[in-house]
C-alpha cells in the first residue's frame, strides 16, 4: 500500500489518507467541494459544489497517476435526493461512456455541512 497525497484537493481532516494505491488500483477517500487554494466551500448550491468535488477528485486521481477516465466505481453521497438530477448533469460533464458503476445515497449530514461528497475506485 502507498499513501497518495496532493495539495490540489482538500487535505484530510482526520486520521485517513486522501487516497491509497494498492497494486494497480487507486482508492480515494471521500472528496468534498472545498477549494484547495482557499480552504473554503465552493458554492452554495448542489451543482456548484458537485463541480468542485469532481474537480478535486480529478486532481487527486491525476496526482495518483490515474485519471477520471479510469474510474471504475463511484459512491456519491448527497444531502438531498431532490438534487439528484442537477448533480447527474454535472456528473455527465466529468464522466463518459462507459460510465463507472455508481451508488448514490442521501445522507443526513456531510463534513463541513457540504451538499455532496464523492469517493472513487480507479485503475492506475
Amino acid at each position: 500500500m502507498k499513501e497518495i497525497s496532493t495539495d490540489r484537493a482538500p487535505a484530510a481532516i482526520g486520521p485517513y489518507s486522501q487516497a491509497i494505491e494498492a497494486g494497480d488500483m487507486i482508492f480515494t477517500s471521500g472528496v468534498i467541494p472545498v477549494d484547495p487554494a482557499t480552504g473554503e466551500i465552493s458554492g452554495k448550491d448542489a451543482p456548484s459544489q458537485a463541480g468542485q468535488a469532481f474537480t478535486n477528485l480529478a486532481a487527486l486521481l491525476e496526482d495518483a497517476g490515474s485519471s477520471i477516465e479510469k474510474v471504475i466505481k463511484t459512491t456519491v453521497f448527497i444531502k438531498d435526493m431532490n438534487d439528484f438530477g442537477s448533480i447527474n448533469e454535472v456528473y455527465a460533464d466529468f464522466f463518459s461512456k462507459p460510465y463507472p458503476a455508481r451508488s448514490c445515497v442521501e445522507v443526513a449530514r456531510l463534513p463541513k455541512d457540504v451538499l455532496i461528497e464523492v469517493e472513487a475506485v480507479a485503475e492506475k
